[in-house]
């Protein structure tokens, strides 16, 4: 039970420096982009490793980083996309 109210810390947390970041930075930017899809990405990884119960499957857990890290960086590649041409 300890370590879902930790994870629940975690995402609360997580989800306030969105937040934050959203309200300074009103002005969508490659730094901001790249932070909140850096932020995205970690909440995702607390979700699948402690709400799913993947840490304790290390092989799983493995293969759902690597899917959510290929997301994330799809979804930066796309938002870079309009910017390259």
């Amino acid at each position: 039970m300890i370590h879902l109210n930790r994870a629940f810390a975690i995402l609360i947390g997580l989800s306030i420096c969105t937040t934050l970041l959203a309200d300074l930075v009103p002005r969508a930017g490659i730094v901001f982009v790249a932070t909140v899809l850096v932020l995205s990405m970690v909440k995702a990884r607390v979700i699948l490793s402690q709400y799913l119960g993947l840490a304790q499957a290390p092989t799983f857990r493995r293969g759902f980083n690597a899917i959510v890290t290929i997301f994330v960086l799809a979804a930066f590649g796309l938002y870079l996309l309009p910017l390259a041409l």
